[in-house]
């Protein structure tokens, strides 16, 4: 009988999520927020020369979906800082707004969801999908968040 030891690796990704040995998610956001800035930058460069609102259609359709964002729960206020930033720059980047205008000023006159309510209509979007599934483990999740939520 052969035995053969397992190796130890400090990051792992499974399903496109990093998974770290603390169970922290900072590995996760980080790849996220270096995803957005090469897809800003992208963007930026192919097209600047296209009408505002095509930029905006763009920002939207390739900078506001981030993937598994709805499982993050363990992270440093460091590592979500650095990922709205990166969001903000990503938008001015792409629109060619100067570097330190008023981040809710360009979203509410774009009329784009800022970082924050971005983040909230992800983890929505999971919560729903989760509780609207006829699987059964997904049920049982779903019967304990409303638990623990209160009322």
């Amino acid at each position: 009988m052969v035995l053969l030891s397992a190796s130890r690796v400090s990051k792992f990704k499974y399903l496109g999520h990093v998974l770290l040995p603390d169970l922290k998610d900072n590995g996760d956001i980080e790849r996220e927020r270096r995803a957005l800035s090469v897809r800003a930058n992208m963007l930026a460069r192919r097209f600047v020369r296209c009408s505002h609102d095509v930029k905006v259609t763009l920002f939207r359709a390739h900078c506001t979906n981030f993937y598994t964002c709805g499982l993050w729960a363990s992270f440093t206020r460091q590592t979500y800082n650095s990922l709205r930033v990166q969001y903000n720059n990503a938008f001015r980047v792409l629109l060619g707004l100067p570097r330190f205008c008023s981040a809710s000023r360009m979203f509410a006159e774009a009329r784009v969801d800022c970082f924050f309510a971005t983040m909230r209509k992800c983890c929505a979007s999971l919560v729903r999908r989760v509780r609207g599934s006829s699987s059964n483990v997904l049920r049982m999740i779903a019967e304990r968040m409303d638990i623990s939520a209160g009322p």
